[in-house]
Formats: C-alpha cells, sequence, structure tokens
C-alpha cells in the first residue's frame, strides 16, 4: 500500500465492488460531496445500479487492471477483497494509494462534523437509522451512513449541512491490510454501545477478543464526549467502566422480565428508562421515558418488540443531548417507519404475508420472533431460517439457537450455506437444530433445497399465515418464489415497476402522473403470470394516510383484485400506526363503506396536510366524494 501523500480537496476515487450496499452508499457520499467518483464490479443489479446511474457515477464491468487506467487519486478496497484481487494487485502496480471505506469516510467527511456513532453487536442499523430520522424531522439536517435502508429515506446515506454525522460503528474488521474495527476511524463525539456479546467468530477468536474491540471504542472517546450504554448489558457496563468521558446508561424497565426492576437488577442506576409499555390497538407501543428520576412524556413508536424500545431510548437520549427538543424528538419516534430487511414486508399472496428479517444471531432471533408474535397475535407465524453468516454457519450457538427458534409456531430449516468453507468439526448443524425443536414440542423440519421449501409452504401455509424468512443473504430468492407460488402476489413497488403502474392508471381512466418514479415507495402491485393486474398507493402524513390510485386491469375485473389491494393497503396503515385513511373517489364510495367502513367525510375536517394533497385539491369536482376511515 502506497503511504497517504498531500491530497487535494477534490479527489478522483475509486471503489472496487461499488455494487455492495456500503460501497454504494459511499460512492453517493463521495459524490453528492464533490468528488469524481467511479467503480468497478463483477456485476451491479438494481436498486444500487439504479442508485449509481442517477448520481452519475460510472461502473466498469468486471474487474480489470484496465478499470484503473483513469488514474484515481484513492482505491477504495472493501474487506471482501484481498491482496490477490486483480484491481488490488494493478493499483498497487501503479502506485496507487489504497484506501478503506471507513477510512475515507473518517479522513473525507467526517473533519467538521460532530459524529454520532451506533455500535455494538445488535441493534446498531435501527438505532442509528432512528437517530438519524429523529434529526431529519426536526430539521437538523444531518448527514447519515447506515449498513441497511431506512424505509423513509430509501438508501442508507445522505449528506446533510448540519452539524451531525450519524454513522452505524460496525466492529468487523476494515480491509485486508487493516484489521482492526471500522468505528475506530470515525472519530466519535457521541456514541452508543447497545450490546456486547460474542459474535462474527470468523474474525474474533474469543469473547474476550469482542470485548476488548469494543474497549477500543470507549478509549476514542474525548473527554468531553458522551457514550450512551445499554445498561440491562452487563458486558457492555464493564467495558464502559474506564471510559473517561460523561456515560449515561438506559434501560427498559419490564416487571415481565427478570432482573430489570427500577430497584433493583442491573438497570437499578440506569440514567435513562422506559416504563409502561403498552401495545396499542393501532400496533403503536406507547412507553413513558424517565431521565435521573423525572419523567420526561410519553413516547408512541411503530417498532415492536422490547429490544426496540430500548433502541428507542437510546434515540431519545442522544437527540436530547444533541438539544432536539422533546416534542419534536416524539414526533420523530413516531413517525420512525423501520429499516428494510428487518422486519420487512415482501408481499402478501392468498391471505399468507411473507416478511424478510436479517437476523442471524440466536439473540436477534428471539426478540424478532417475539416481536411478530405481539405485531401479528393469534396469527401462526412460521419461520423459514438460512444458516448464512460467518457465525451461524459454526456450531458456536448450536443450542442458543433451538431456544431462539422456539418462539415460532413451525420451523423450516434450509441447508448450510456453502458449507464447504467451514471445516467440518466447526460446522452448525441444521438438521440437529430442527430435532431439537421437535423434540421440545415445536413443529420442525430440516429441508435443504429451496424448491421443496416454496413447495411444502405454498400447500400448507393458509390465509392469515405470518412467513417470517430470516437470512442474511437472497436466500436464493425463496420470498418471491413463494409468493409466486402461492398466486396473484401483492409485493411493495419498485422503481422498475412504475411505467407499467402509470399505463395501468391510464387504462383505467385514472391520472397517470400521480405515479412518478420517486413515489414508487408508496404503491403496492398485484402481479401475476398476466403481468400487472392492480395497483394502489398509500401515503402515510403522520397519523394520517391517503390511500389512491386504486386501479384494476379492466380484463381482470370480477377476480376481487380490488378488494385484496384496498384491504392489503389498509393493513399497512394499521401496522404503520395511522389513525385515520382517507381518500377521494368518483363512483367506489359504496364499495369502500360497505367492504372496509369508510364514511364520507367534509374537506374542512381533514388536517391542513390532507388538505392540501392533490388528490384533495380536485374536489372542486362535485362528483368527487372524500371519505374517512378510522382506525
Amino acid at each position: 500500500m502506497v503511504s497517504p501523500g498531500y491530497l487535494p480537496p477534490r479527489v478522483k476515487v475509486h471503489l472496487i465492488g461499488i455494487g455492495g450496499t456500503g460501497m454504494g452508499a459511499v460512492a453517493g457520499l463521495l459524490a453528492e460531496a464533490g468528488h469524481e467518483v467511479r467503480g468497478s464490479d463483477a456485476a451491479v443489479y438494481p436498486p444500487m445500479s439504479d442508485q449509481l446511474a442517477a448520481l452519475g457515477v460510472p461502473v466498469m464491468m468486471p474487474y480489470a487492471p484496465e478499470n484503473l487506467a483513469w488514474a484515481p487519486d484513492l482505491v477504495v478496497v472493501g474487506n471482501v477483497h484481498g491482496k490477490d484481487h486483480v484491481e488490488v494487485k494493478a493499483a498497487q502496480e501503479r502506485g496507487l494509494q489504497l484506501t478503506s471505506f471507513p477510512a475515507v469516510i473518517g479522513e473525507r467527511l467526517l473533519a467538521d462534523k460532530h459524529p454520532i456513532v451506533v455500535c455494538g453487536t445488535h441493534g446498531k442499523t435501527t438505532t442509528s437509522s432512528l437517530v438519524s430520522h429523529i434529526l431529519i424531522e426536526a430539521g437538523r439536517d444531518p448527514s447519515m451512513f447506515v449498513g441497511g435502508v431506512p424505509v423513509s429515506l430509501g438508501q442508507g446515506y445522505r449528506l446533510g449541512k448540519g452539524p451531525d454525522f450519524v454513522i452505524e460503528g460496525d466492529e468487523y474488521d476494515t480491509a485486508f491490510f487493516d484489521k482492526g474495527p471500522k468505528f475506530a476511524h470515525y472519530r466519535p463525539r457521541t456514541a452508543i454501545l447497545t450490546s456486547v456479546e460474542l459474535d462474527h467468530v470468523d474474525i474474533f477468536p474469543s469473547f474476550d477478543a469482542v470485548r476488548d474491540v469494543f474497549k477500543r471504542l470507549v478509549g476514542l472517546m474525548p473527554e468531553d464526549g458522551l457514550l450512551l450504554v445499554c445498561a440491562e448489558s452487563a458486558d457492555a457496563m464493564q467495558v464502559a467502566r474506564n471510559a473517561s468521558c460523561r456515560v449515561e446508561r438506559y434501560a427498559v424497565v419490564d416487571e415481565a422480565a427478570p432482573g430489570t426492576d427500577a430497584e433493583d437488577g442491573p438497570i437499578a442506576n440506569a440514567t435513562w428508562w422506559a416504563e409502561n409499555l403498552e401495545v396499542g390497538k393501532s400496533g403503536r407501543v406507547a412507553f413513558d421515558v424517565f431521565h435521573k428520576g423525572e419523567r420526561v412524556e410519553r413516547f408512541e413508536t411503530l417498532l415492536v418488540g422490547r429490544h426496540n424500545v430500548a433502541n428507542c431510548v437510546a434515540a431519545i437520549a442522544v437527540t436530547h443531548a444533541r438539544g432536539v427538543p422533546v416534542r419534536e424528538i416524539q414526533r420523530g419516534i413516531a413517525s420512525f417507519a423501520g429499516v428494510r430487511r428487518r422486519q420487512e414486508l415482501r408481499g402478501v399472496a392468498g391471505g399468507v404475508t411473507v416478511l424478510d428479517d436479517y437476523a442471524h444471531h440466536p439473540t436477534a432471533v428471539r426478540e424478532t420472533l417475539k416481536a411478530l408474535r405481539k405485531r401479528y397475535p393469534r396469527r401462526r407465524l412460521i419461520a423459514v431460517y438460512e444458516p448464512r453468516s460467518a457465525t451461524s454457519r459454526r456450531k458456536t450457538f448450536q443450542v442458543e439457537f433451538g431456544d431462539a427458534f422456539a418462539h415460532a409456531d413451525e420451523v423450516i430449516v434450509g441447508k448450510l450455506f456453502d458449507a464447504s468453507k467451514i471445516p467440518v468439526d466447526d460446522r452448525f448443524d441444521p438438521e440437529r437444530l430442527a430435532l431439537d425443536l421437535h423434540r421440545g414440542g415445536t413443529k420442525a423440519s430440516y429441508t435443504p433445497e429451496v424448491e421443496t421449501i416454496v413447495k411444502q409452504l405454498a400447500e400448507s401455509a393458509a390465509p392469515g399465515d405470518v412467513v417470517c424468512v430470516l437470512s442474511s443473504g437472497s436466500f436464493d430468492g425463496l420470498h418471491d418464489r413463494l409468493l409466486d407460488a402461492i398466486g396473484d402476489p401483492m409485493r411493495p413497488a419498485q422503481r422498475g415497476d412504475m411505467a407499467a403502474v402509470r399505463e395501468l392508471l391510464v387504462k383505467a381512466g385514472l391520472h397517470e402522473d400521480s405515479a412518478r418514479d420517486e413515489q414508487f415507495g408508496s404503491f403496492f402491485v398485484l402481479r401475476n403470470e398476466d403481468g400487472l393486474r392492480g395497483t394502489v398507493a398509500l401515503e402515510v402524513l403522520g397519523d394520517d394516510a391517503i390511500l389512491r390510485s386504486l386501479a384494476v386491469d379492466p380484463e381482470a375485473r370480477g377476480a376481487g383484485y380490488g378488494w385484496m389491494l384496498a384491504d392489503m393497503a389498509v393493513n399497512q396503515a394499521r401496522w404503520r400506526g395511522v389513525r385515520r385513511i382517507y381518500l377521494v373517489t368518483e363512483t367506489a364510495s359504496d364499495f369502500f363503506a360497505a367492504k372496509f367502513g369508510f364514511r364520507v367525510v367534509d374537506r374542512s375536517t381533514t388536517s391542513k396536510q390532507v388538505a392540501a394533497h392533490e388528490s384533495f385539491t380536485r374536489l372542486s369536482n362535485a362528483q368527487l366524494v372524500a371519505m374517512r376511515l378510522d382506525l
């Protein structure tokens, strides 16, 4: 690696592996900061290919030495690429400077910012996304970089003009030439430590090694910094013991959880805590927050699960410390819609709800399934699991996974992903997991082939069932294959669907200009072997939502698609914590009244935000009727 020399303010940056989520986000940050960015990969697929194209970032495929002919100032190498990679070797031969994406973030983007770094074994992506969302909603214009995709943003990065830069601090190693944690480059001024558990056993030989890496985080904190640490993690508390900065502790007080009594147990000295948790009919979780013994306010969140309430408390504490008023924090907590691949809806088919979750550690699996129990009460919960990550493919947590998956009604365990990379004696045994669950009273099976899993579920899953697919990868497209096998699937729209959506709206006599490409996140589509059959949009505006653009292909009318799409939109509104759904219709008022309980309302009774929406500004037409459903 060439030693760093002087680099001008605007640099030319080449990213090896630009199609990855993290590298693509770094490309976006650097491009928006004014640097010239290009990259290479073996192949790049949507949505990252669309995102890079929109940024005007050239992508060269496949990997080749000539991809570096444009003489970049920096060559960014991801930790999945080694010293023998063709472009790494070419860069060294050309005398080009190699660096990592954490290093380039620290050196090129954080110098004039207040870094808020979120670290820990669990909850990093959700908590960092939540902190960012609160700051955005409060008008603070933060920058952010997270390892997932917040639903409200559609991408995992943001370059703002405000003083704060919220960043997910991964403890995983940085590059083949830098085996330190990524967060070592992020210059934390404020930090959150959510938990400390054994993970990433491919790089950490023992729990002591994990604990030591988080001690580095504590050592990075300046004396005038702030460290928020989860009081319910004894090991996180131990790690924070020698901090030279101010330390505040957060927790959730729950009588149902052993050792969390406010006057006893490990959280007795918590600085911030939540108590009086209650799940309302709307699906929101309400809780009271206390700071140093004084009640701050009652908060509501769309996130389900005790672990997510803890994430909320950490975000509340940090944004309060950064000067955000409590009312604005309340609004941000209440409107945060979560992160993709965390209990993410992939679609509904035949009344079966299919979810996607990234959980691949037994603690995360357990908390995810417990949360889904609350999110979908009285419904059968089927977990489908692929042991795919470096840790989950090893036998380290063989027993613990059995305890975690026992929270499902039924479990289907797939085969070990790329078992050849794990020594035989170290491998996780998926057949044993299924057998242990079966012996413990949980219906379970080991089904190694995805095709067989799909066939089995398509035949056995019944309306009302919830199928949660847990994998750190794609699981060979199981989600979409299952939805297609059940038939007439309804899915969240992708950007590539929008041209067909506009054509369908025109065909149905609606306004195609209400379906712009950038609005794809509001749309759902019903597409089967005959093509796009129907669509609907749900725009969430805080406590209110607008249901619009409900259209069915005239050739498919009579199949019940309109009712299915509207029902899906209403159920999504419930999950998003919406209190009122509005719509404007010319010919379907009887349908919405009879099927869903909508009632006619006067426009003057709506909020300013609803009244200003394009659907309602057309109400001068006497044939248009405004309707509302209270949830």
